[in-house]
């Protein structure tokens, strides 16, 4: 399996992302098939109808009074480049006097959509572009599910000298709001597929199992040993 290695960072004390609404309402919204597929008046209606006041003020607390960038997702999927990531940041970037980062890309398309979470982890989105040393970012996206791309953007900007203060989606699992991995989580995880995973993991990935979202560490904890994990995301990458 070739998988393109990818800049991941330890969380620290990396906020839960704020998710705007249930899945339900956006996806159910007139105007989310056709801004999916990269129509942008249709992702400008959608970002409007669910960016409301109490969304920028919870934004607010988060940033607090430091100008940080927002950097949208730019995901390039079968059906053509969503644009509700980008949409949802310049609205916000509008409303409350920042700058977007639209220069900072992913290179690659990884055919999520319907996905398992094992094709997920199999095939990592991959972000490109300028980073701008000591800059705060924002991450914003128009999902969080396992959390590996919001992971991924934010390895790209911490391994180029920034950081990176939180995150936003228009939608998402509840369960997913926290990318931080646990550190009981992590023990777990370690002790029940053992030290040859790990070394497994940085060979194939690129980064150690302390890299992985909470979402993606459970995910693994589920499966019966290491063996049935390589061979899962084996099958799922080809």
């Amino acid at each position: 399996m070739e998988v393109p290695k990818v800049p991941r960072a330890p969380w620290g004390g990396f906020p839960d992302t704020i998710i705007v609404a249930e899945e339900g309402p956006i996806k159910q919204h007139p105007a989310y098939g056709p801004a999916k597929t990269g129509d942008v008046a249709a992702s400008k209606e959608l970002a409007a109808a669910f960016a409301l006041p109490d969304v920028v003020a919870q934004l607010k607390d988060l940033v607090g009074e430091i100008g940080q960038m927002l950097v949208p997702v730019h995901a390039i999927e079968d059906q053509g480049i969503n644009r509700i990531p980008a949409a949802f940041a310049e609205l916000l970037a509008e409303r409350m006097g920042l700058d977007v980062a639209e220069d900072i890309v992913q290179a690659n398309v990884v055919s999520h959509t319907g996905s398992s979470g094992w094709g997920r982890i199999a095939r990592p989105p991959v972000f490109d572009g300028p980073v701008k040393a000591g800059h705060d970012y924002i991450l914003v996206d128009d999902f969080v599910g396992q959390g590996g791309t919001l992971a991924n953007l934010r390895g790209l900007l911490v391994s180029g000298g920034a950081t990176v203060s939180g995150a936003i989606t228009l939608t998402g699992k509840n369960y997913s709001a926290k990318l931080t991995l646990d550190l009981i989580t992590l023990q777990r995880l370690r002790e029940k597929h053992g030290p040859e995973l790990e070394i497994w993991w940085q060979e194939t990935f690129g980064y150690g199992l302390a890299c992985l979202t909470e979402s993606e560490a459970r995910y693994l904890i589920r499966a019966e040993d290491a063996d049935t994990i390589r061979t899962k995301l084996l099958e799922a990458g080809s």
